[in-house]
């Protein structure tokens, strides 16, 4: 098995910085505010629930599982949100995946429909294909959530099919289930015309 060791990741809007107990509080502000979005998602929405986060998170990246960001706008430093490289596979071999997902995101109310998105979309692909070399990159989401399943659509990333009670749901006000997950997938490919995409998105073309 090799290593998911992740620099800091800039972009024009935003940076992904790898995930640190220092982030705690700061994760904590950022899950706290409008909360109406997070439906699906499971976002902390105080300090108690933001350390378990983080400290989960940390100790799945001890053991290679997941490459965790905090998501900090540039422009005034702010961290809005987090996302994360998960699932690796090394069926080849190498040092460097050769599979990923790319999910655990979440922004809050402010940064959702900015660039901070696209931005951050460009970043971990480009660092997924560019730099290790993968050959695949997964997209998934719960089957239900029509909105998450547009906005992977519009990426260019292709359906692969619906997993029957895959992963836990974190769908608010429900007691945990297994649900349904859409796997989507981006080959490498695909990656030269959904860069393409993401970076249209960006200049507003």
């Amino acid at each position: 098995m090799g290593s998911l060791a992740v620099g800091t990741l800039t972009g024009t809007h935003v940076e992904l910085e790898p995930l640190r107990v220092e982030h705690i509080d700061a994760i904590a502000v950022a899950g706290s505010g409008d909360r109406s979005t997070f439906t699906w998602t499971a976002v902390p929405a105080d300090r108690g629930e933001a350390e378990r986060y983080v400290r989960g998170l940390l100790d799945d990246a001890a053991h290679h599982r997941v490459a965790p960001f905090v998501q900090r706008r540039r422009t005034d430093g702010t961290i809005v949100g987090c996302t994360r490289f998960m699932d690796p596979h090394w069926p080849l071999g190498r040092d460097d995946p050769d599979e990923v997902e790319v999910g655990g995101t979440w922004l809050n109310a402010e940064a959702q429909r900015t660039a901070l998105n696209s931005d951050a979309k460009l970043l971990l692909l480009s660092h997924a294909f560019d730099v290790w070399g993968v050959q695949r990159v997964a997209v998934c989401t719960d089957e239900r959530n029509a909105q998450s399943r547009r906005a992977i659509e519009r990426l260019g990333a292709r359906l692969d099919g619906v997993l029957p009670k895959h992963r836990r749901t974190h769908q608010v006000g429900v007691p945990p289930h297994l649900r349904n997950t859409a796997v989507y997938s981006i080959v490498d490919d695909d990656w030269p015309a959904v860069r393409d995409t993401l970076r249209r998105a960006l200049s507003g073309r």
